[in-house]
């Protein structure tokens, strides 16, 4: 097999453009990374002053607090999931161009396949996201006793 460097070249013109959402999906991971490990440090902290605690209206409000996290960090997990897997699919999907682009076989349905399934991935991670932020924003009481 000789690789014509046209071929080469338009290959690589046509796996560069998923690339772009590479960086999008590493974006997005960091972002929820960061919220998860605040997530998990305020559980712990949370779980510290209820095992210190006596006050049954304190251990009420702590297991609902502990439960909302629970919740969060799920989301959290679900949409690094979902964006490791958008991952996957996208570099399976340079992988499929290249190739498809230097050896002329017809794996182009394989392409759109797994670019497809990479936005997917992608939009329903960006949604776990947004319904991780909705339950934290719930918990948030701007209001400060005697000053309203």
């Amino acid at each position: 097999m000789i690789l014509d460097a046209d071929a080469v070249t338009h290959g690589i013109q046509l796996a560069v453009a998923p690339v772009f959402l590479l960086t999008a999906v590493s974006g997005m991971i960091g972002a929820i990374a960061g919220r998860l490990a605040r997530i998990i440090d305020r559980a712990r902290l949370v779980e510290d002053r209820a095992r210190a605690s006596t006050d049954p209206e304190f251990l009420k409000q702590a297991n609902r607090e502990l439960s909302e996290l629970r919740q969060r960090g799920r989301l959290a997990n679900g949409g690094i999931a979902l964006l490791t897997l958008c991952s996957f699919l996208i570099g399976l999907t340079i992988i499929v161009l290249f190739v498809g682009e230097t050896t002329g076989f017809q794996i182009s349905r394989w392409a759109v396949g797994g670019f497809m399934g990479g936005v997917v991935c992608f939009l329903l991670a960006l949604l776990c996201f947004l319904v991780e932020t909705f339950i934290a924003t719930r918990l948030l009481n701007f209001h400060i006793p005697g000053k309203f």
